[in-house]
Order: structure tokens, then sequence, then C-alpha cells
């Protein structure tokens, strides 16, 4: 059944690893949730949305856990796909769960709550004249994501940990690094992050630690009337 509030995740609905997150602002009866790999098979998903050499990637978590890699062109082509068909359905507000950059992705009368295009301009008013230290979950997203936090007052530095399969120990080297470099403020820039993730950053560090997902959250439970 769709309600006229809707998150929208790249990879398959529901995100059991950040319902808890997502519910603790957004009322259970509310919002529906959906996938864009949703009853896709992996031979499925490799098919239309594996990435080829020089592609701009992204990844999302499978219902199963799996971390799967795709082309970021043909995901956002399956999103508009997607978007068209909640707004036929009568849905007026809809949440992107994914932190990517889209370029073209809209809709005609719907609201489209977009992180790539609110979480930037965001983390930029609250660091000020600081400087930021990002968490991306793979590598090829550091120089793909040079553009995004441009507006910053200074240059973020990056570090690797995936959300869906790097270990805590592996996160927490991260975020270190990115202190290490100066940075005043921890951003965990990807959907797959959660709480305990961020809360597991907070004792080793003594910086700040923000969640993306937690920003759009606390935002889009403002709309749900």
């Amino acid at each position: 059944m769709i309600t006229t509030f809707a998150t929208l995740t790249i990879g398959q609905a529901p995100r059991s690893d950040i319902m808890p997150l997502l519910m603790a602002h957004l009322p259970a009866k509310s919002v529906t949730h959906v996938g864009l790999l949703d009853g896709m098979s992996t031979e499925q998903i490799e098919q239309r949305y594996a990435p080829a050499e020089g592609d701009a990637v992204l990844v999302s978590r499978l219902l199963d856990g799996s971390q799967v890699t795709m082309a970021a062109h043909r995901v956002e082509r399956g999103l508009q796909e997607k978007i068209d068909v909640l707004e036929a359905l009568g849905c007026m507000t809809i949440l992107l769960l994914c932190t990517g950059e889209f370029k073209k992705l809209h809709a005609r009368n719907a609201l489209l709550l977009e992180p790539d295009r609110i979480i930037p301009p965001l983390i930029g008013a609250i660091v000020g004249g600081h400087r930021a230290g990002i968490v991306v979950p793979i590598e090829e997203q550091i120089v793909e994501q040079s553009g995004k936090w441009r507006k910053l007052s200074k240059p973020p530095c990056f570090a690797v940990a995936s959300p869906y399969i790097s270990d805590d120990q592996t996160i927490i080297e991260a975020a270190m690094r990115l202190a290490q470099q100066g940075a005043e403020v921890v951003v965990l820039d990807c959907i797959g992050y959660t709480r305990h993730h961020a809360e597991l950053l907070k004792k080793h560090l003594s910086i700040p630690v923000l969640l993306s997902n937690v920003l759009m959250a606390k935002l889009a439970a403002e709309l749900i009337v």
C-alpha cells in the first residue's frame, strides 16, 4: 500500500540496517519503503546495473546484507522510473535514501528530497570555517565527491570504510586518519552508516561525528502531516 510519503533506496527495501534510525523520526504507519532493486535477483541486478570501466559507481545493500556496486548513470535512470511510479500512485513526498550525486532526477508534483542537494550546504553551515572529514564507502567515490563538497570553506579530507562490509576497527581507523589530517568534524556520508557507527567513533574521537541519514530523517519528519 502506497501512502503519501515514501522512502526510496537504491538497494532493496526495507533497509533493516537503518530502519531503527528512520523510524525514530518517521511514523511507521505514514511511510512506505521502496527499493530500486526490489524483487530482482543477483543476475538481474548485474545485467541492468553493473558498472563498466570508467563509470561512476554507487553502492547499496541487498536484503541478505550483501553489498552491491552499480553504475551511477544506470541507477539514476532506474530511480526516475520509480519516482514516476510513486507519483502515479499518489505519493507526494519522496525521501531518497542515497547520498550520491544525481543531475537529472525530478518529480512533477511530489516533493523530492535528495541528500546530495541538501546535506553539503547543511554541513557547510554547521562546520563553517572548520575542516570536515568525509567517510565514504568505496575508494572510487573520493574523486567523484570532490564536486559535491566544493562549496565548503575548507577542502575536506576523505577516508574509505564501507558500512556494509567493513568491520568496526576499519571504520575507527578511517575516522582516526581523518582526525590526523586535521578534520574537526567527521561526516559519515552514506545512508548505510548507523548510530552504532557514530557512537563507536565518538568513543575514539574528540571531535563531532555527523550522520547524513539522521539529518535527512529529521528534516523529512517535519514534512509529515
